[in-house]
């Protein structure tokens, strides 16, 4: 709610034009940015944090003035039936839609043509969405795994803690020093 409120009080600041100062080559003259929507936005959304993972980077797409589709995980099956039923009462389905299934329905989406592609998930998935997107000289944004948080408290062994947390990134050394 926080994310759809700020966008909401922050459109109009968003759609301005921007006055930036021009090149010297063009003296006199005045020089703006103007943002402008993509077009048709792909949004593949992960099992984890089904529905924020989701519906955040719609809110962005929307906002921006953008058509959106988008592939909740089939791993979250029941949030992406919600999320599908708030979408189509909502949204005109020219504007936003959801498209479930899975893996082979990505795999369907990602041979058409997008204007842009958000892509939240594994590291491996991330690299076919990229090929995917390169073919169509697509800009994308892929936010991919491997920030995986944790808490070591005072009964943990720290040579296993840091081994494990390490050693996931990192050949592991057996001379590391933890503090």
């Amino acid at each position: 709610m926080n994310e759809l409120d700020r966008a909401l009080r922050r459109m109009k600041h968003w759609a301005k034009p921007k006055a930036v100062i021009p090149a010297l080559l063009n003296f006199p003259s005045s020089s703006k940015i103007y943002n402008e929507p993509y077009g048709t936005v792909l949004i593949i959304s992960p099992w984890n944090y089904p529905f924020q993972l989701a519906i955040s980077p719609l809110i962005g797409a929307v906002a921006a003035g953008n058509t959106v589709v988008l592939k909740p995980s089939e791993l979250s099956g029941n949030t992406s039936r919600i999320i599908s039923e708030i979408i189509a009462s909502v949204f005109d389905a020219d504007h936003v839609c959801v498209v479930e299934g899975d893996a082979g329905v990505a795999e369907a989406l990602l041979k058409e043509s997008w204007d842009y592609i958000f892509f939240t998930g594994s590291i491996a998935i991330g690299k076919i969405v990229a090929k995917a997107a390169a073919l169509n000289l697509t800009p994308v944004t892929l936010e991919l795994g491997g920030k995986n948080p944790c808490i070591v408290d005072s009964t943990a062994d720290l040579r296993l803690s840091a081994k494990g947390l390490y050693g996931e990134i990192h050949q592991w050394r057996p001379n590391l020093h933890c503090p």
